[in-house]
């Protein structure tokens, strides 16, 4: 767990951020969650026991970045849009984001997009890769859109 700064505010223990030597070895989750309330169908989606809230209920997410297969499963599941998935080795030059999307319409595959850190400003341009939008995940949307891995750690949303 680390510290997560949103704008003027500053979240301590609030983020479960993979280590580099992790997030090099292909997919996997990052959880930013900052809400202290009773929830973990996170913990209860991974078949992998790579995600714990534990005991009370109101604990944050912890993530076993070594049981993390950078599936995907826990993103639609999480109530807060609180859980990506990142893969470092998308491409020679360019990582690959995948976050829930809730609004309409959808991007395109192959669109242009502008990138953002987690306070809304621009950081780089990127694309849009693939969106997906399975009827079991309860109208929430995957968009995965790809930029340069310089920015792997501060890329957290897109605009068109």
């Amino acid at each position: 767990m680390k510290e997560l700064k949103l704008g003027e505010k500053t979240y301590l223990n609030k983020i479960s951020f993979p280590s580099f030597e992790r997030i090099k070895k292909g997919s996997v989750a990052i959880i930013e969650c900052i809400e202290d309330i009773p929830c973990n169908p996170c913990e209860t989606i991974c078949k992998f026991g790579a995600i714990k809230v534990g005991f009370p209920i109101t604990s944050l997410p912890i993530l076993d970045e070594e049981k993390c297969t950078g599936c995907g499963k826990c993103i639609p599941i999480c109530p807060g849009l609180a859980i990506f998935v990142l893969n470092y080795n998308f491409s020679e030059k360019d990582c690959l984001l995948t976050i829930p999307y809730e609004f309409l319409p959808l991007p395109k595959e192959g669109e242009k997009v502008k990138c953002l850190d987690r306070d809304g400003k621009y950081i780089c341009e990127g694309k849009i890769v693939k969106v997906i939008q399975p009827e079991r995940n309860n109208m929430t949307a995957l968009v995965s859109f790809a930029f340069p891995k310089k920015y792997y750690n501060k890329v957290r949303s897109f605009k068109k």
